[in-house]
């Protein structure tokens, strides 16, 4: 049990009605949940207003209420907190009740439109080699040392970040890596968070079905360093063009790598391969990783710098970051006994897509034909779609559009979207299979020894969203199966 006069320590309060010196058990924001004396926060969703279940939550006896309307009816022996923002007291009242824990704790958030996972998954992976305790928060698990949760967002709920890092600090870890989404930082999930250290990736086209505007995505990804305060340090790509305007504001420690500019942590690539390429850093040190790509070079002079900053050797750094493997359904790739080049990547965003297929252009040789097989999720923007459709058919030599997530939305009516950005002179190198298990089987059936299939899309996820259900559908599992059954 916990006193509710000590949660609300630094909580802006409107008005309470009400004791606040009284026994509180846990915070709830979903009614359903709710145990005798929890406080029940009306939080403010997408979908739902947590203000029409304050009776319901009642009535299975929660006995603070915190809200941003008091009711009409005010029963005596409850307490009323009003307060101007819910989703933010959420954060704010969750930090209080485990003891501020990112404040006993390096956190470090990476955030960006691509490479979030693959980052902090890299930090993670690293910081284990070099004898670091230490805990992910990420769209793949959530991992405190070697045990592993399930994640369901991007970014957790506020109340569950704060209770994994006190989990991860009462387990002796170190350092906690998060990813921050936009979605997280706009409804306020990182709120009480007290970050070390703050890293941007890129900025490009996604999310505007929530966002509506670029300039919106923009903002609110910049707030993540408006929020940091000085004692934080913030790493920026400086390469992108929205790099600088991410920390214009921030008063944290301002650091930048690129490929391209003058930068903190200067990084080159020397040769590139499809089993992974040589990175010179600052001119000084050269390595070796099996990660492949140009946009894979960013994300490892993300975490090296990241690394630098928390005071590890140079040397020591880039010999453990050598070891490191792909992340699930990041560039995973595999070759059949026949020589058929297989990737497996998440790309589905126009420029994850462009990053993917630039890096085999530039890794293939001329004689080899590329076949990229994608589709585009239902219930979300659908502005992106016709611009991947552009972009695959620029750099490929046959498309296969397909089902990935469709959702509640008509498979058909996405794969026309798509089409739109395809111009008429690769329409002769477009096929349309919906069903994605026999589009990635004819994608097989095309090839000859060495060509290329990306499978695109749905990279780590090991299932397809369709009509409210979730039926097992895993790219790679599923690849594999058809070389072996094609005999390829």
């Amino acid at each position: 049990m916990k006193n509710l006069a000590d949660l609300l320590e630094n909580i802006k309060i409107i008005s309470i009605i009400g004791e606040i010196n009284k026994p509180v058990n846990s915070i709830e924001f979903d009614s359903r949940k709710i145990k005798e004396n929890d406080i029940f926060v009306a939080h403010k969703g997408v979908l739902f207003d947590g203000h029409v279940y304050i009776n319901k939550a009642i009535e299975k006896k929660a006995n603070t209420i915190i809200c941003e309307t008091i009711p009409d009816k005010i029963i005596p022996h409850i307490t009323y907190i009003k307060v101007k923002n819910t989703k933010l007291t959420l954060g704010e009242v969750a930090n209080n009740y485990f003891d501020k824990p990112s404040k006993k704790i390096k956190l470090i958030g990476v955030t960006g439109t691509n490479g979030k996972t693959t980052t902090t998954t890299l930090l993670y992976e690293l910081f284990k080699k070099l004898g670091k305790k230490c805990a992910l928060i990420s769209t793949i698990k959530i991992s405190i040392n070697d045990l592993e949760i399930e994640s369901k967002h991007t970014t957790p709920d506020a109340f569950t970040i704060h209770q994994t890092i006190q989990k991860a600090y009462l387990e002796g870890c170190e350092y906690v890596f998060m990813e921050v989404s936009s979605h997280g930082i706009d409804q306020e999930r990182i709120a009480g968070l007290r970050f070390s250290i703050a890293l941007f990736n890129n900025i490009t086209h996604d999310h505007l079905d929530y966002h509506k505007t670029f300039e919106n995505y923009l903002n609110t990804k910049k707030k993540f360093f408006d929020l940091l305060d000085d004692s934080a340090i913030a790493i920026t790509n400086k390469d992108d063009k929205n790099g600088l305007y991410m920390l214009q504001n921030s008063k944290a420690k301002k650091k930048s790598y690129a490929l391209k500019t003058i930068a903190d942590y200067k990084g080159k690539i020397v040769k590139s391969s499809f089993i992974g390429m040589e990175i010179n850093i600052n001119n000084t040190h050269s390595f070796w990783t099996s990660l492949v790509g140009e946009f894979n070079a960013y994300n490892i002079l993300g975490v090296y710098s990241v690394a630098i900053e928390l005071g590890f050797d140079s040397v020591e750094v880039l010999t453990k970051m050598s070891e490191l493997k792909n992340v699930s359904g990041r560039f995973e790739n595999f070759v059949s006994k026949t020589k058929v080049f297989c990737i497996i990547d998440y790309a589905h965003t126009p420029d994850a897509l462009e990053n993917v297929l630039k890096t085999i252009h530039k890794i293939k040789k001329n004689d080899q034909n590329l076949i990229t097989v994608f589709g585009c999720g239902g219930n979300r923007d659908k502005e992106k779609r016709p611009l991947m459709g552009k972009i695959a058919a620029q750099f490929s030599n046959q498309i296969i559009i397909t089902n990935d997530n469709p959702r509640d939305e008509e498979p058909e009516d996405i794969i026309k979207q798509i089409k739109k950005g395809i111009s008429k002179k690769y329409e002769r190198n477009l096929l349309t299979i919906t069903d994605r298990k026999e589009a990635i089987k004819t994608a097989f059936k095309l090839c000859i020894s060495n060509d290329i299939v990306l499978i695109a899309g749905k990279g780590h996820e090991t299932y397809q969203e369709i009509k409210g259900k979730k039926i097992n559908f895993d790219d790679l599992k599923i690849a594999k199966e058809i070389i072996k059954d094609l005999n390829l």
